[in-house]
C-alpha cells in the first residue's frame, strides 16, 4: 500500500517489443533519402570507418541511389503503407491476441524498426509508460549477424543508457534452427507449393546477402543461413511427396564492389535458366515479413531475370508473415521466451 501523498507508479506489467529491419515513411527519394542515411551510417551495416565511408554515403550514395530505390518502393506499397511495417504490425496485433489474455499476467505487444518509424525507443518508452518494467526485446531475424540482431540489441541499450529506471530485459535468441521454425517454413512452404499450377523442378531458398568479409571475421550469419537450408531440405525431403524436387541455397541483395557471400541469387536464377531449367519457386526463408527485397527484388526481379534467360515459370513464395503456421511458431518462441514471467 502506497502513501496517500505518493506519486501514482505504474508497474508491474509484462511487454513484448518485436522489431523488423526498417523502411522508409513514403515510397517517395525524400523519405528513402533519410532511410537510408540511418541505415547505411550504422555501423554495424557498414564496417567502413565514416572518414572513409561517409564522403562516399553522403556526396554519392545519398544523391544517387534514393530515386531509384523509390520507384522499387513504389511498386509494392500498399493502401496500408510499407508491406514490411504492415505485416509486422499485424503479426504484433495477433500476438497481443495471442498472449493478451494469460490469467493475471497479460503481455503488452508492439513494435517497432531498426531503422524509421516506429523507432525503437519510442515504442520502448510507451511500454515502459503502460507500467511494463519486464520486457521480451525480440529481433524477427531467424538468423544472427551484428547488422541485424546485434544493431536491436546496441539501439535498446541507447535508450536505457538514458533511462533512470530501466526494464528487466530479455532477448530472443536467434532461432534459426529452431524445430519450430523449420517446421513452420515445411509447412507453409509445402502448401504454397502444392497449390501451384506447375510443379516447381527447384526450389531456390534465397537469403539476404553479407559481404565475405563478416563471415571471415566471425560472424555466424552464413552457418546459420546453411543450417536452417540444410534442416529445411531435410524437413521436406522426409515427407517424399516431392522426390524430384531439388532444392538450392543463394544469396540476394548484393551492394558495392566488395566480395559478398555466393552463389549470388540473380546469377543462379539466370545460370539455372540457361542450363535448362524451367519451373523454378523461390523462398526467402530468412525474412520474417514480405517487403521489399522479396516482392520487388525477388518476384519482379527474379522473374524477369529468370524468364529474360529462358526460363518458363517462376513463383515467388511468401514469407510467413500471419500465415497460420507462421504465428504459431512465434507464439511458440515468446511463451518460452517468458517464460517464468506469464
Amino acid at each position: 500500500m502506497l502513501p496517500a501523498d505518493h506519486p501514482p507508479v505504474n508497474s508491474g506489467k509484462i511487454g513484448l517489443l518485436i522489431v523488423n529491419l526498417g523502411t522508409p515513411d513514403a515510397p517517395d527519394a525524400k523519405s528513402v533519402k533519410r532511410y537510408l542515411a540511418e541505415f547505411l551510417s550504422d555501423r554495424r551495416v557498414v564496417e567502413i570507418p565514416p572518414i572513409a565511408w561517409q564522403p562516399i554515403l553522403r556526396g554519392i550514395i545519398l544523391n544517387t541511389r534514393p530515386k531509384k530505390s523509390a520507384h522499387a518502393y513504389a511498386q509494392v506499397w500498399g493502401e496500408d503503407g510499407s508491406p514490411l511495417a504492415a505485416i509486422t504490425a499485424r503479426q504484433a496485433r495477433e500476438l497481443q491476441q495471442r498472449l493478451g489474455q494469460e490469467e493475471g499476467r497479460g503481455v503488452q505487444v508492439d513494435y517497432a524498426m531498426r531503422y524509421g518509424n516506429p523507432s525503437i525507443d519510442s515504442r520502448l518508452r510507451a511500454l515502459m509508460a503502460a507500467g511494463c518494467d519486464r520486457i521480451l526485446l525480440a529481433p524477427l531475424y531467424p538468423q544472427y549477424s551484428g547488422a541485424t540482431t546485434a544493431t536491436v540489441v546496441d539501439r535498446t541499450a541507447d535508450t536505457l543508457r538514458n533511462l533512470r529506471w530501466q526494464p528487466a530485459l530479455r532477448t530472443l535468441p536467434p532461432y534459426h534452427d529452431d524445430p519450430a521454425y523449420i517446421e513452420a517454413l515445411a509447412q507453409d512452404l509445402g502448401a504454397q507449393m502444392g497449390a501451384l499450377d506447375f510443379t516447381p523442378e527447384l526450389l531456390l531458398l534465397s537469403f539476404h546477402g553479407m559481404p565475405q568479409r563478416t563471415l571471415e571475421l566471425g560472424d555466424p550469419y552464413h552457418c546459420h543461413c546453411r543450417k536452417t537450408a540444410r534442416l529445411l531440405t531435410e524437413r521436406l525431403q522426409a515427407e517424399g511427396a516431392r522426390p524430384d524436387l531439388r532444392i538450392e541455397t543463394s544469396f540476394q541483395s548484393r551492394f558495392g564492389p566488395a566480395k559478398w557471400l555466393e552463389p549470388a541469387t540473380d546469377a543462379v536464377l539466370e545460370a539455372e535458366a540457361k542450363q535448362g531449367t524451367k519451373r523454378i519457386a523461390i523462398a526467402a526463408p530468412g525474412f520474417s515479413a514480405d517487403c521489399l527485397e522479396t516482392l520487388e527484388e525477388l518476384a519482379i526481379r527474379g522473374r524477369e531475370q529468370f524468364t529474360a534467360a529462358g526460363g518458363e515459370q517462376f513463383a515467388a513464395l511468401s514469407c510467413l508473415n500471419t500465415s497460420p503456421a507462421g504465428m504459431e511458431m512465434l507464439e511458440a518462441l515468446m511463451r518460452r521466451e517468458l517464460s517464468g514471467w506469464i
